[in-house]
């Protein structure tokens, strides 16, 4: 199994965690650029380093953000490899791992739901709101506004009529917005 491959399962898998918001290679201020990396409501992030090779796995551990978790992302932190490069008792504190056996993943440990920090918490919002930008520039010249509102443009085509199985902005549930623990009432 190849790296790339390795990393669209850890995104399939976040998805199938139940992660709304999923990204895949790209790079933070701090230097850290997760393979894949999703978030959950109430901005509960998961990160997700894929590694195919033990030297991969062994020299993950000298990176600065591994050596000082503290400044690392993700509430949950899991390697994803192949079945058996990875021990339990090799994992840095709080890490969970999952591993690619006959092309699914399985998880072998869970990791700690709280490992990130407001540092931590600050590189993700640098890493997402790069992102955004990246998005932006490619829409141009359309601002990230003007193309979320492309429902109400749609409605406008359609004699004030969504097309179906399109609801308005304000009908849809929005995960994110919510507090862990609170559920949104119907």
């Amino acid at each position: 199994m190849t790296h790339p491959q390795l990393v669209q399962k850890a995104v399939e898998w976040l998805r199938g965690y139940r992660c709304g918001v999923v990204l895949s290679e790209q790079a933070c201020l701090s230097g850290e650029m997760p393979d894949a990396i999703g978030w959950k409501r109430a901005c509960h992030s998961v990160l997700i380093e894929c590694k195919i090779s033990r030297a991969d796995f062994l020299a993950d551990r000298d990176k600065p953000f591994r050596r000082t978790p503290e400044v690392g992302v993700g509430c949950e932190r899991f390697y994803l490899a192949p079945k058996g490069l990875i021990r339990v008792d090799e994992l840095p504190c709080g890490w969970g791992l999952l591993e690619c056996r006959n092309r699914k993943v399985e998880l072998v440990r869970a990791a700690a739901r709280n490992l990130r920090t407001a540092v931590g918490f600050r590189y993700e919002m640098n890493l997402l709101l790069a992102s955004l930008r990246r998005v932006e520039i490619r829409i141009e010249p359309q601002t990230i506004t003007e193309f979320l509102k492309w429902k109400n443009r749609m409605a406008e085509y359609n004699r004030g009529m969504m097309p179906e199985g399109i609801v308005p902005a304000e009908m849809e549930g929005n995960e994110f917005l919510l507090e862990e623990g609170i559920l949104q009432s119907d």
